[in-house]
């Protein structure tokens, strides 16, 4: 059912405007259960879809962290489900950061800006208004399209996906998933490329218990301070490289980007290129980095009881995105060597939570990605649509537990640079253009005229 152009400019304005209500609805997620308030979007939406002849459902782990899943049943029972999922929540801003307030959900030229503005309302809104659009025509599919539109994705989905996906599987049936996020186009000397999300790394953070001997603070000389040795730690966690994997995915992503070939070399030889990542720009640098290396991250400690009082404990929170194929007993390995047999039998370790952690993807030999490249061809001719992995966490993890292919999508303008779109993520001034939700509205439509042919 492509839409016609004056179809697609009402629907760009209806996604716009239903992105800047989610943005000014605050569903700030810190990570504590009463945070969130999901419900605020949940509702919203419902508000938006409550008139067409979907089947609606709001689920909800906790109160005010509602999740929404509406499904609109195909011709066909034997016919494959496509889910379009999109998370509600975003993560804590600094306001003094910001040239504008970051929920305002202002429109600054052809920019919306405000958190949330691509990770990942853009897409949820976008969606939803693509299935209102599928759900008051005559249109029917043979299969059934679900929009999960679901909370705390931004903390790991303990109070969204992971538990409905564990518990509700009726409600959220389904055989392939779009969700975020991917789109980015390329322009290099070979014409334009355009990266989709297939794999993302594993989620392994750690929760490292350092011990010392209490004392007094007046009398610190040669005392067993648990926070000195944490910030040693520290520094040597911060220090340690584990080594580049040089895959396919890493190889596409750095092909993708156009680099002179002196640059492209040093990135593809795991001797040489933290060299490379050294000169380039920091945004840049950290993506790369990341899609080739386990990374760790010493993002929280707590220590201390007392001003006068050498502190005996300290809690260190690792966060830790391991490559594909590194298990927990190897990624210890890591921590021991970096710590150092001197320190190590200060230290505990201890899961942050009970998922595997296991890096996850899903292969392109399916009948969602010939669509998902088909559909990117209307907009982008001859454009080479290649497989790509996320650094941070998705939703998608829990679905690929359960064998269900996922993939990050979307469709960006090529105004917006790789580098410059990822700086965006969680970051001060987060905004997309107009033109990209367009785009991103019509690929849902287009995905969806050719998923079942």
């Amino acid at each position: 059912m492509a839409a016609t152009d004056s179809t697609l400019d009402r629907l760009t304005g209806e996604t716009t405007e239903l992105l800047q209500a989610m943005i000014r609805n605050q569903c700030v997620n810190d990570g504590t259960p009463e945070s969130g308030h999901e419900t605020r979007n949940a509702d919203l939406l419902r508000s938006q879809l409550e008139d067409t002849p979907a089947e609606l459902e709001t689920l909800s782990i906790l109160p005010g962290r509602d999740s929404l899943v509406a499904r609109l049943p195909g011709t066909d029972p034997d016919a494959p489900t496509l889910m379009m999922m999109g998370h509600t929540d975003v993560v804590p801003v600094t306001p003094e950061g910001w040239k504008v307030d970051p929920f305002g959900g202002e429109r600054v030229g052809d920019e919306i800006w405000g958190r949330g503005a691509v990770d990942m309302l853009n897409v949820t809104s976008s969606m939803a208004v693509a299935f209102r659009h599928i759900a008051n025509t005559d249109t029917r599919y043979p299969g059934d399209i679900v929009y999960f539109a679901v909370a705390d994705e931004e903390a790991g989905g303990t109070y969204g996906a992971r538990p409905l996906v564990e518990d509700r599987w009726d409600a959220l049936q389904c055989d392939f998933v779009l969700t975020e996020y991917g789109g980015s186009p390329v322009v290099n000397d070979d014409g334009m490329i355009v990266l989709l999300t297939t794999a993302e790394k594993g989620i392994m953070t750690q929760i490292l218990t350092i011990s010392g001997e209490p004392g007094h603070g007046s009398m610190p000389y040669r005392t067993d301070n648990a926070i000195s040795k944490a910030a040693e730690i520290v520094r040597r966690i911060e220090a340690f490289n584990p080594g580049a994997k040089i895959d396919e995915l890493f190889t596409s992503r750095v092909k993708a980007l156009n680099f002179p070939a002196d640059v492209e070399a040093k990135l593809l030889d795991p001797g040489r290129i933290q060299e490379a990542l050294a000169e380039m720009e920091p945004a840049l640098a950290r993506n790369l980095h990341s899609c080739c290396h386990t990374s760790f991250s010493p993002n929280v400690i707590k220590g201390g009881t007392k001003s006068n009082t050498i502190p005996d404990q300290v809690k260190l929170v690792v966060d830790i995105r391991v490559l594909p194929g590194v298990t927990r007993e190897e990624l210890h390995g890591h921590l021991s060597e970096a710590i150092g047999p001197e320190l190590m039998g200060s230290v505990e370790f201890t899961a942050y939570n009970d998922e595997p952690g296991l890096a996850t993807s899903s292969s392109t030999d399916t009948p969602l990605w010939s669509a998902l490249v088909d559909s990117i061809h209307m907009t982008y001719p001859g454009a080479k649509v290649l497989p790509s992995m996320v650094t941070g966490g998705t939703d998608a993890r829990f679905f690929r537990g359960r064998g269900v292919p996922c993939y990050g999508a979307g469709l960006l303008s090529p105004d917006i640079g790789l580098g410059e779109f990822m700086s965006r993520f969680h970051g001060h001034n987060e905004r997309i253009d107009i033109e990209s939700l367009r785009l991103t509205t019509k690929l849902w439509l287009d995905v969806c005229d050719r998923f079942w042919t």
